[in-house]
Protein backbone atom coordinates (compact mmCIF):
# COMPACT_ATOMS: atom_id res chain seq x y z
CA UNK A 1 0.00 0.00 0.00
CA UNK A 2 1.40 3.52 -1.44
CA UNK A 3 2.16 6.19 1.28
CA UNK A 4 -0.10 9.71 1.38
CA UNK A 5 1.63 11.98 -1.16
CA UNK A 6 4.47 13.93 1.00
CA UNK A 7 4.20 18.11 1.24
CA UNK A 8 7.54 19.13 -0.10
CA UNK A 9 8.76 22.55 -0.96
CA UNK A 10 10.11 23.15 -4.45
CA UNK A 11 13.80 22.56 -2.61
CA UNK A 12 12.84 19.11 -1.16
CA UNK A 13 11.27 17.73 -4.39
CA UNK A 14 14.40 18.85 -5.81
CA UNK A 15 17.21 16.86 -3.81
CA UNK A 16 14.83 13.82 -5.16
CA UNK A 17 16.68 14.57 -8.72
CA UNK A 18 19.44 12.69 -9.94
CA UNK A 19 19.64 14.82 -13.38
CA UNK A 20 20.20 12.66 -16.18
CA UNK A 21 22.10 13.25 -19.60
CA UNK A 22 23.18 9.93 -20.71
CA UNK A 23 22.47 10.08 -24.64
CA UNK A 24 25.27 8.99 -26.76
CA UNK A 25 25.81 12.08 -28.17
CA UNK A 26 25.66 14.39 -25.49
CA UNK A 27 28.58 17.09 -25.96
CA UNK A 28 31.07 19.19 -23.67
CA UNK A 29 29.05 21.75 -23.74
CA UNK A 30 25.72 19.96 -22.90
CA UNK A 31 27.71 18.72 -19.74
CA UNK A 32 28.69 22.13 -18.45
CA UNK A 33 25.06 23.19 -19.18
CA UNK A 34 23.47 20.03 -16.96
CA UNK A 35 25.84 20.92 -14.71
CA UNK A 36 24.61 24.69 -14.24
CA UNK A 37 21.20 23.65 -14.71
CA UNK A 38 21.77 21.30 -11.21
CA UNK A 39 23.22 23.87 -9.13
CA UNK A 40 20.88 26.31 -9.97
CA UNK A 41 17.94 24.02 -9.40
CA UNK A 42 19.49 22.78 -6.22
CA UNK A 43 19.46 19.06 -7.37
CA UNK A 44 20.96 16.40 -5.71
CA UNK A 45 23.67 15.28 -8.39
CA UNK A 46 23.99 15.03 -11.95
CA UNK A 47 24.19 11.25 -13.52
CA UNK A 48 26.28 11.04 -16.51
CA UNK A 49 28.51 8.76 -18.45
CA UNK A 50 32.10 7.78 -16.71
CA UNK A 51 33.56 9.79 -20.01
CA UNK A 52 32.07 12.98 -18.32
CA UNK A 53 32.49 12.58 -14.83
CA UNK A 54 36.15 14.74 -14.64
CA UNK A 55 34.62 17.64 -16.33
CA UNK A 56 31.56 17.38 -14.51
CA UNK A 57 33.37 16.99 -10.77
CA UNK A 58 35.82 19.64 -11.92
CA UNK A 59 32.80 22.23 -12.79
CA UNK A 60 30.80 21.26 -9.51
CA UNK A 61 33.36 21.24 -7.23
CA UNK A 62 32.71 23.58 -3.78
CA UNK A 63 29.22 22.77 -4.97
CA UNK A 64 26.63 20.71 -2.95
CA UNK A 65 25.50 18.74 -6.31
CA UNK A 66 27.23 15.20 -6.61
CA UNK A 67 28.45 13.40 -9.48
CA UNK A 68 26.87 9.96 -10.44
CA UNK A 69 28.48 7.90 -12.92
CA UNK A 70 26.84 4.87 -14.81
CA UNK A 71 28.60 2.02 -14.80
CA UNK A 72 28.40 -0.96 -17.47
CA UNK A 73 25.53 1.07 -18.88
CA UNK A 74 23.12 0.37 -20.79
CA UNK A 75 23.24 -3.36 -21.04
CA UNK A 76 25.27 -4.86 -18.29
CA UNK A 77 26.71 -7.30 -20.28
CA UNK A 78 30.32 -7.06 -19.95
CA UNK A 79 32.28 -8.55 -17.97
CA UNK A 80 32.94 -7.56 -13.65
CA UNK A 81 36.45 -7.01 -14.66
CA UNK A 82 35.05 -4.08 -16.87
CA UNK A 83 32.45 -3.09 -14.50
CA UNK A 84 34.92 -3.13 -11.62
CA UNK A 85 37.50 -1.58 -14.06
CA UNK A 86 35.12 1.56 -15.13
CA UNK A 87 33.96 2.22 -11.05
CA UNK A 88 37.50 2.81 -10.18
CA UNK A 89 38.26 5.28 -12.90
CA UNK A 90 35.36 6.92 -12.38
CA UNK A 91 35.97 7.30 -8.75
CA UNK A 92 39.19 8.16 -9.46
CA UNK A 93 38.10 11.05 -11.52
CA UNK A 94 35.66 12.17 -8.90
CA UNK A 95 32.77 10.55 -9.10
CA UNK A 96 30.61 10.22 -6.09
CA UNK A 97 27.84 7.61 -6.54
CA UNK A 98 27.83 4.75 -9.09
CA UNK A 99 24.89 3.50 -11.06
CA UNK A 100 25.90 0.26 -12.29
CA UNK A 101 23.63 -2.31 -14.64
CA UNK A 102 22.64 -6.11 -13.65
CA UNK A 103 24.52 -8.95 -15.40
CA UNK A 104 20.61 -9.15 -16.82
CA UNK A 105 21.17 -12.43 -19.12
CA UNK A 106 22.86 -14.19 -15.50
CA UNK A 107 19.80 -13.13 -14.03
CA UNK A 108 17.01 -14.47 -16.16
CA UNK A 109 19.63 -17.82 -16.37
CA UNK A 110 19.28 -18.23 -12.87
CA UNK A 111 22.58 -17.49 -12.37
CA UNK A 112 22.25 -15.89 -9.13
CA UNK A 113 25.88 -16.28 -7.24
CA UNK A 114 27.26 -14.75 -10.78
CA UNK A 115 25.07 -11.86 -10.35
CA UNK A 116 25.65 -11.25 -6.00
CA UNK A 117 29.11 -11.45 -7.07
CA UNK A 118 29.08 -8.80 -9.70
CA UNK A 119 27.47 -6.28 -7.88
CA UNK A 120 29.56 -7.08 -5.07
CA UNK A 121 32.81 -6.46 -6.43
CA UNK A 122 31.55 -3.28 -7.94
CA UNK A 123 30.61 -2.57 -4.30
CA UNK A 124 34.48 -3.91 -3.26
CA UNK A 125 35.62 -1.08 -5.98
CA UNK A 126 32.92 2.24 -4.68
CA UNK A 127 34.60 1.84 -1.98
CA UNK A 128 32.23 4.34 0.29
CA UNK A 129 30.59 5.21 -2.61
CA UNK A 130 26.81 4.45 -2.58
CA UNK A 131 26.32 1.76 -5.36
CA UNK A 132 22.42 1.70 -7.12
CA UNK A 133 21.96 -1.72 -9.38
CA UNK A 134 20.05 -0.76 -12.48
CA UNK A 135 17.44 -3.85 -12.83
CA UNK A 136 15.94 -2.77 -16.18
CA UNK A 137 12.29 -3.75 -14.55
CA UNK A 138 10.97 -4.07 -18.09
CA UNK A 139 13.27 -7.09 -19.21
CA UNK A 140 12.20 -9.22 -16.08
CA UNK A 141 9.32 -11.01 -14.50
CA UNK A 142 7.71 -10.15 -10.92
CA UNK A 143 10.19 -12.99 -9.52
CA UNK A 144 13.54 -12.07 -10.87
CA UNK A 145 12.55 -8.30 -10.04
CA UNK A 146 12.48 -9.40 -5.91
CA UNK A 147 15.45 -11.39 -6.86
CA UNK A 148 17.28 -9.20 -7.96
CA UNK A 149 16.60 -6.73 -5.55
CA UNK A 150 17.40 -8.87 -2.22
CA UNK A 151 21.21 -9.99 -3.92
CA UNK A 152 21.77 -6.08 -4.28
CA UNK A 153 20.84 -5.68 -0.78
CA UNK A 154 22.70 -8.59 -0.01
CA UNK A 155 25.81 -7.38 -1.74
CA UNK A 156 26.09 -4.24 -0.16
CA UNK A 157 24.05 -1.89 -2.91
CA UNK A 158 22.63 1.53 -1.22
CA UNK A 159 19.90 1.45 -3.93
CA UNK A 160 18.12 -0.75 -6.50
CA UNK A 161 17.07 1.39 -9.60
CA UNK A 162 14.54 0.63 -12.21
CA UNK A 163 16.18 1.46 -15.86
CA UNK A 164 18.28 2.75 -17.98
CA UNK A 165 15.53 4.75 -20.26
CA UNK A 166 17.63 2.60 -22.86
CA UNK A 167 15.23 -0.20 -23.20
CA UNK A 168 10.94 -1.12 -23.87
CA UNK A 169 10.30 0.99 -21.14
CA UNK A 170 10.39 2.64 -17.39
CA UNK A 171 9.75 3.14 -13.96
CA UNK A 172 6.37 2.08 -13.02
CA UNK A 173 4.23 2.51 -9.76
CA UNK A 174 4.00 -1.33 -9.71
CA UNK A 175 7.75 -1.67 -10.11
CA UNK A 176 8.62 0.86 -7.19
CA UNK A 177 5.99 -0.97 -5.10
CA UNK A 178 7.70 -4.37 -5.77
CA UNK A 179 11.31 -2.96 -5.34
CA UNK A 180 10.21 -1.06 -1.40
CA UNK A 181 8.86 -4.49 -0.04
CA UNK A 182 11.69 -6.49 -1.79
CA UNK A 183 14.14 -4.45 -0.01
CA UNK A 184 12.81 -3.00 3.00
CA UNK A 185 13.09 0.67 4.42
CA UNK A 186 16.84 0.83 4.94
CA UNK A 187 18.01 0.42 0.85
CA UNK A 188 17.08 3.27 -1.35
CA UNK A 189 15.03 2.58 -4.56
CA UNK A 190 15.35 5.09 -7.70
CA UNK A 191 12.66 5.25 -10.05
CA UNK A 192 14.25 6.21 -13.28
CA UNK A 193 13.14 5.85 -17.53
CA UNK A 194 10.40 7.58 -18.69
CA UNK A 195 9.64 10.06 -15.81
CA UNK A 196 8.86 13.51 -17.24
CA UNK A 197 5.94 15.37 -15.67
CA UNK A 198 5.10 16.16 -12.29
CA UNK A 199 2.40 13.71 -11.94
CA UNK A 200 5.01 11.07 -12.53
CA UNK A 201 7.65 11.87 -10.32
CA UNK A 202 4.78 12.52 -7.49
CA UNK A 203 3.45 9.15 -8.27
CA UNK A 204 6.83 7.47 -8.21
CA UNK A 205 7.41 9.01 -4.78
CA UNK A 206 4.40 8.19 -2.86
CA UNK A 207 4.88 4.41 -4.07
CA UNK A 208 8.34 4.65 -2.07
CA UNK A 209 10.77 5.86 -4.56
CA UNK A 210 13.23 8.19 -2.65
CA UNK A 211 14.94 9.49 -5.58
CA UNK A 212 13.94 10.29 -9.52
CA UNK A 213 16.52 9.82 -12.53
CA UNK A 214 14.76 11.90 -14.84
CA UNK A 215 16.46 14.50 -17.81
CA UNK A 216 13.35 16.68 -17.44
CA UNK A 217 13.76 17.86 -14.03
CA UNK A 218 13.90 21.38 -14.93
CA UNK A 219 10.21 21.39 -16.59
CA UNK A 220 9.31 18.87 -13.81
CA UNK A 221 10.45 21.73 -10.73
CA UNK A 222 9.43 24.97 -12.78
CA UNK A 223 5.92 23.29 -12.92
CA UNK A 224 6.30 22.98 -9.00
CA UNK A 225 7.33 25.94 -8.42
CA UNK A 226 4.56 27.47 -10.24
CA UNK A 227 1.89 25.34 -7.92
CA UNK A 228 0.85 23.51 -10.94
CA UNK A 229 0.90 19.84 -8.46
CA UNK A 230 -2.17 17.86 -8.67
CA UNK A 231 -5.60 19.31 -5.98
CA UNK A 232 -4.43 18.20 -2.73
CA UNK A 233 -1.23 17.30 -3.70
CA UNK A 234 1.01 20.10 -2.33
CA UNK A 235 3.24 21.83 -4.41
CA UNK A 236 4.17 24.22 -1.70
Amino acid sequence: MSSPTPVLSPAQLALYFDHTLLKPEASSAEIDRLCDEATRYGFFSVCINSSYVRQAAQKLAGSHVKVVSVVGFPLGACTTETKVFETQTARNHGAQEIDMVLAIGALKEGRAEDVLEDIRQVVLAAGTLPVKVILETCLLTQEEKSLACRLSQQAGAAFVKTSTGFSKSGATREDILLMRRAVGAHVGVKASGGIRTLAQTLEMITAGANRIGASAGVQILDEYRQGSAPAGEGAY
